[in-house]
């Protein structure tokens, strides 16, 4: 089992209404989402058993991803049922299917966790706990987040994705390198990294990181691949091809993709020790065919366990190796 500790928002995407509408104005269509929620989504479609850990209102929105997530099979017994209304946020697509978004997030269920909230019970028989995210940057409950997530380092693997709101949350709320000092899984894409570390290149980023305690590092690049970085042994992965309706939870679902593969080979519950360059590649390789299908479909919907054909894939690409970065450079 993997638990996955976040947010769950409701997305909003605005169009215009048709033409016999109202003059002037807009339609909004409203889908689960949240990364976390996504990302426990994705992992149950693939067939790895979630256990999602979420404040989930009791509005309109909130039985909707109540629901969602449990026609996807993913286990609500450690989620909290909030009196707090939803999060919204609203999503503007760009010509290339990349979501900017606008959040109504003030006193919303998602960042009211309390440490009675989060006692170390709710992790369960988990192997492995993935955070990040929003819920991990925004008070009252970011630093209960970040106790509970220390916590359970001393009983499963920990896996964050900071996935970087600017328009949410300033640059330093972002402790990435504390967080390495007990995470083992770090994955975050070129534009979290831009936000993150302006100017710095990718190779010296990680090596810091995995200075601070992470051990694997995949820097996701969109249609470029991802990196994959071992304790500084890297290898590039080149991005399945698919016909982008947008890119909305593709993300979320690499991340899914990753953690699957690694769980289905019995690597989660400790530090890693057991991976090998290889295998981070191959599972990333694999995270890259999930997060590919979810960018051929509307929104946040990633695919289920017998839907994983890519419409076009190209021939295998051999690992490319790089070596570590000396220190500093």
């Amino acid at each position: 089992m993997i638990a996955v500790l976040g947010e769950c928002v409701a997305d909003s995407f605005a169009s215009r209404p048709p033409a016999d509408a109202h003059p002037g104005g807009l339609a909004l269509r409203v889908l689960p989402g949240g990364g976390p929620a996504n990302t426990a989504v994705a992992l149950a479609r693939l067939g790895t058993a979630a256990r999602f850990l979420g404040r989930i209102s009791g509005d309109v929105f909130g039985r909707m991803i109540s629901e969602h997530l449990a026609s996807s099979g993913v286990d609500l017994s450690a989620a909290v049922a909030a009196g707090e209304p939803s999060t919204l946020a609203v999503a503007a697509l760009d010509d290339a299917g990349r979501a900017a978004y606008t959040f109504y997030a003030d006193g919303t269920a998602d960042w009211q966790w309390t440490p009675h909230e989060l006692g170390l019970q709710r992790l369960g028989p988990a192997t492995c706990l993935h955070t990040g995210s929003m819920a991990l940057v925004r008070e009252p409950g970011r630093t209960a987040v970040e106790a509970f997530a220390r916590k359970a380092a001393g009983h499963a693997t920990i896996s964050i994705d900071p996935n970087v709101r600017p328009t949410f949350a300033a640059r330093d709320d972002y402790q990435v390198t504390r967080w390495c000092e007990w995470t083992d899984i770090l994955k975050l894409s070129d534009d979290d990294l831009a936000f993150l570390q302006p100017g710095v290149p990718v190779e010296r980023a990680c090596d810091t990181w995995h200075a601070a305690g992470a051990r694997l590092i995949v820097v996701t690049r969109g249609a470029a691949g991802a990196l994959v970085s071992l304790d500084g042994e890297r290898a590039a992965v080149r991005a399945r091809e698919v016909e982008v309706v947008d890119t909305v939870g593709a993300g979320d679902a690499f991340t899914a993709g990753l953690l699957h593969s690694l769980g289905t080979k019995g690597l989660l519950g400790g530090r890693l020790d057991r991976l090998d360059l290889a295998t981070a590649v191959a599972a990333a390789e694999f995270a890259a065919l999930v997060s590919a299908l979810t960018c051929a479909v509307a929104g946040a919907n990633p695919p289920w366990s017998g839907q994983l054909t890519a419409p076009r894939t190209p021939p295998p690409l051999r690992p490319r190796r790089t070596p570590p970065s000396p220190a500093g450079c």
